[in-house]
């Protein structure tokens, strides 16, 4: 299946992605012992949400500010469609992310404001606790990027994988990454 700017197309989960959901709800549930879950408004997440929230029997909330990156014209297409029609956009969003705006869609300034503000929301909410957000690949290297305090163009120096998991600790003396991405809960079916 060709790479594609998925954006905000609201797509449920194949059953690969269910059997994903699954495997990190378990893996979440043997691991750790979140107090919440708080999703995108996407269907994929909402999905992948509810089964961590179902495994665990945690409230689950939808965060608006969770949304996937608005693409604007780019959404749905392939990368090679892209690549074709707007190659030097294309590039720019591939060499210098931080610098581009899509077509009637957001910038990764954009993003980062609204990721900002759902962490700001969660952690006035859930001080001290352990939660678990589940969001797009996007968001998630935004997200990485500012808890670390890195600049927008090290956007591309973070692999996020559909069901990837990424633990952070945040406390009075910083933040600390613990995982990155970790997949090896994907290998195995879940019970």
């Amino acid at each position: 299946m060709p790479e594609r700017f998925r954006g905000r197309r609201d797509v449920v989960l194949s059953d690969d992605g269910l059997r994903q959901a699954r495997a990190v709800a378990q893996y979440i549930e043997a691991n750790w012992h979140p107090s919440a879950v708080y999703t995108s408004p996407l269907q994929r997440c909402i999905q992948t949400g509810q089964e961590i929230a179902k495994r665990g029997a945690l409230p689950f909330e939808i965060l608006e500010e969770l949304n996937d990156l608005d693409y604007g014209e780019w959404q749905w297409h392939t990368h090679e469609e892209i690549a074709t029609h707007s190659p030097k956009e294309f590039q720019l969003w591939k060499r210098a992310p931080q610098n581009m705006r899509f077509p009637m869609g957001e910038s990764l300034q954009d993003l980062a404001a609204r990721v900002a503000e759902a962490l700001r929301r969660v952690s006035e909410r859930s001080a001290d606790k352990t939660v678990v957000l589940v969001g797009h690949d996007s968001g998630n290297r935004v997200l990485l990027l500012h808890l670390l305090d890195l600049p927008l163009s090290a956007y591309w120096r973070f692999a996020q994988h559909p069901c990837g998991l990424s633990e952070i600790e945040i406390t009075e003396q910083g933040v600390r990454v613990v995982r990155l991405n970790e997949t090896q809960h994907l290998i195995a079916d879940p019970p």
